[in-house]
């Protein structure tokens, strides 16, 4: 698949990777990825904003939350946008996780991406989540009569 896309096919191309979340662009214009940036390209040609980097745009959204005390996946892109296409070959993409106090409990860094490479939305979470071993209960040893 390409590495460059329009707004409708990086719409897409995240929307069936999992990406079906409230998404900020550049910390404002909270809505669906299509409103989201839709939005914020409409304050730019109207010239009350710009992005924070020259052709970047800063994508931001909640991929797990369990509420204010528990800990939750936060996912973040910096993706470069030039002449209405989106360049995923020049997007990264930071997953991590923090505790209900904000404190990092593990980060996840994505660089080079495609449309096939980006990970799903499970696959995100997974990269960052704990590994939980099983336990198995220890064998009682001895003689029984």
């Amino acid at each position: 698949m390409e590495a460059v896309l329009d707004l409708d096919a990086f719409v897409k191309t995240l929307k069936d990777k999992g990406y079906d979340g409230y998404f900020h662009t550049e910390s404002c214009c909270a809505g669906t990825l299509w409103e989201s940036i839709s939005g914020f390209l409409e304050i730019i040609k109207n010239g009350n904003d710009a992005p924070l980097l020259a052709n970047i745009l800063h994508l931001s959204t909640y991929l797990e939350w369990n509420g204010e005390d528990k800990p939750r996946v936060e996912c973040n892109m910096w993706v470069k946008y030039e002449n209405g296409k989106f360049d995923l070959e020049q997007t990264e993409m930071y997953i991590k996780r923090t505790d209900r106090y904000g404190q990092l409990l593990k980060q996840s860094k994505l660089t080079d991406l495609t449309a096939n490479s980006i990970p799903t939305k499970m696959e995100a979470i997974a990269q960052v989540s704990e590994k939980y071993k099983e336990e198995i209960a220890p064998k009682r040893r001895g003689f029984r009569m």
